[in-house]
């Protein structure tokens, strides 16, 4: 399995507009980056290798992660219009979601305790969403909806009624072909000009698509992790989260997939 991490982003709903912060892959807890305590998660869970979609401070961001893990492990791709819409970091990276290998789909911007990848890769569904119940109130959170036991609709602003609708913290497993799938619809967006939209609207068009089934989900709520998007997330991520995180056993933080 192939893991990409978009973290191209300038992060402008935490900062503003400034253009000397850090990527928010290179935020800071308990003196470990986000992105070190990514990699940390993925080697020991088998992937093989990881692309990285880069653009603000790409350079930082690569640094970062060859130091890590080595430049055997770690692929960046460049996003050169990385202030247009997150698809854009999605498109970038078609390639790999079309090497005919199993994806494993990671937003960088999660701080997260291991369990939470742990249960993803290791999910008997060839095509997972992960799925928080205790969603977050407002329009911000996307939204993944369950009906008969299935994902059937996928994003921020939905309606209709469901059986059961949580939050989706930003990792996805996809099998080659529906991965393949996903770079497709990432290129009609593209050619159609359509480069604002998020790269979720990629990922709903194959849901919705495809035969129900064809996508499974893990239930993750309980496990602690947090997009960090604005300030009021990152000191919740420092003053909540990550206390949690650091509170269980060695074991279960780092060591799930041994």
């Amino acid at each position: 399995m192939k893991a990409i991490m978009l973290a191209a982003g300038v992060g402008r709903r935490l900062y503003g507009d400034g253009e000397d912060q850090p990527p928010k892959a290179l935020l800071a807890f308990g003196s470990k980056t986000l992105l070190r305590r990514h990699i940390e998660v993925l080697r020991p869970a088998g992937i093989e290798e990881l692309t990285v979609v880069v653009g603000y401070h790409k350079e930082d961001l690569l640094a970062e992660a060859e130091s890590v893990a080595g430049a055997d492990f770690v692929r960046g791709i460049e996003n050169p219009d990385f202030l247009g819409g997150s698809i854009i970091s999605l498109w970038c990276a078609r390639h790999v979601l079309k090497s005919g290998e199993a994806i494993l789909f990671m937003d960088a911007d999660v701080l997260y305790h291991p369990s939470l990848l742990e249960r993803l890769i290791r999910s008997r569904h060839e095509n997972c969403f992960l799925l928080d119940r205790d969603i977050e109130p407002g329009e911000d959170p996307v939204r993944l909806c369950i009906q008969d036991g299935k994902p059937v609709e996928f994003g921020k602003k939905l309606e209709g009624d469901f059986d059961l609708v949580g939050e989706w913290p930003g990792f996805l497993c996809l099998s080659p072909r529906i991965a393949a799938r996903v770079a497709d619809a990432t290129e009609t967006y593209i050619e159609r000009g359509e480069s604002g939209v998020t790269y979720e609207e990629a990922v709903r068009d194959v849901l919705v698509d495809e035969p129900p089934g064809t996508f499974g989900y893990e239930d993750l709520t309980g496990i602690p992790w947090i997009e960090i998007d604005y300030p009021s997330d990152l000191l919740r991520a420092e003053k909540q989260i990550l206390p949690r995180i650091l509170a269980a056993p060695a074991a279960t933080r780092g060591q799930g997939f041994a």
